[in-house]
């Protein structure tokens, strides 16, 4: 069978994905675009991986609505990656070429992005969320107590989640933040206005010290605010 067979067999899901791993990045490329069975299937399971989670937190922040008298979550973002950015992503980290390698190695192909009001609901939320017996843990990191140098702060937890197709249980790799208001308004204009490429390394720099300070601000804003809803509602 000539390679040209092969690809056009890959590509209608006949001939197994594992025969990828040793392709060069160009036939890779050639292989596989968004129509090409076993890619849609990869990202159809990554679409049904955030149903399943986005749901468990439509459901938590209902129950908590009711427990603490108002619901904790603000909003839920979420996303799947395109095709063109995973095999961006695999190229720039010298992966396999293979969508065993994609489904194993990169974890935040599908992500879910959680708003709270208050910081104290943003690990609420987190305690039950990991509680949950068919969620398993796999990475945390906690950007919120220990924020990053340029200011970021938020809650990232890397979870698997099961989902079931017509072939079965599989698990599957889910990147979750959580952070509140304040956090993600800064965050979302530091990545506007630090990658405008028409800034110079001086106003870089200026801009990184001025974000610095807003990030603080914004920190402040969360515990004052967190202090007033304690004087509100004590039992909270």
């Amino acid at each position: 069978m000539t390679e040209f067979e092969n690809i056009q067999q890959f590509r209608q899901g006949i001939i197994p994905a594992d025969w990828m791993q040793n392709m060069n990045l160009d036939d890779f490329l050639g292989a596989m675009d968004e129509q090409t069975l076993p890619a849609r299937q990869m990202l159809a399971n990554y679409q049904c991986a955030v149903y399943e989670v986005e749901t468990k937190f439509k459901v938590l922040n209902e129950r908590l609505g009711i427990k603490y008298d108002g619901n904790p979550i603000e909003s839920i973002k979420t996303r799947v990656k395109s095709l063109e950015s995973i095999i961006l992503k695999v190229q720039r980290k010298k992966l396999p070429l293979s969508i065993e390698s994609i489904e194993e190695n990169i974890r935040d192909i599908a992500g879910i992005r959680v708003i709270c009001s208050f910081e104290e609901d943003v690990f609420r939320i987190a305690r039950y969320f990991l509680e949950q017996d068919d969620i398993t843990l796999i990475e945390k990191k906690d950007y919120i107590n220990n924020p990053k140098p340029n200011g970021y702060r938020s809650l990232h937890l890397i979870v698997q989640v099961p989902i079931f197709t017509e072939l079965g249980k599989k698990q599957v790799y889910v990147e979750v933040q959580l952070r509140t208001i304040a956090m993600d308004f800064w965050a979302s204009l530091e990545h506007k206005l630090r990658y405008k490429k028409t800034l110079t390394a001086e106003q870089l720099e200026a801009l990184s010290k001025e974000l610095a300070i807003c990030a603080d601000e914004c920190a402040d804003l969360d515990r004052r605010m967190e202090y007033v809803r304690s004087e509100i509602v004590p039992e909270n």
